[in-house]
């Protein structure tokens, strides 16, 4: 049996998915289970204060 893994999530290298995972949450461990909710603050920065620029993002991926 496949278990569904939503949209945008983010699954920890090593876990085990054993149930659905939903969508826009960060999932970890064995068995894999949800840690929180990607919140707004995790789509602007991707490492501590450091911005995600979203114009080269776009450049670089169209």
């Amino acid at each position: 049996m496949s278990q569904a893994i939503g949209k945008n999530s983010v699954i920890g290298a090593g876990s085990v998915v054993t149930k659905d995972i939903p969508a826009n949450v960060v999932a970890v461990g064995n068995p894999c289970r949800v840690m929180r909710e990607i919140s707004d603050r995790d789509r602007e920065f991707f490492y501590r204060q450091e911005r995600i620029d979203r114009e080269e993002i776009e450049k670089r991926y169209k």
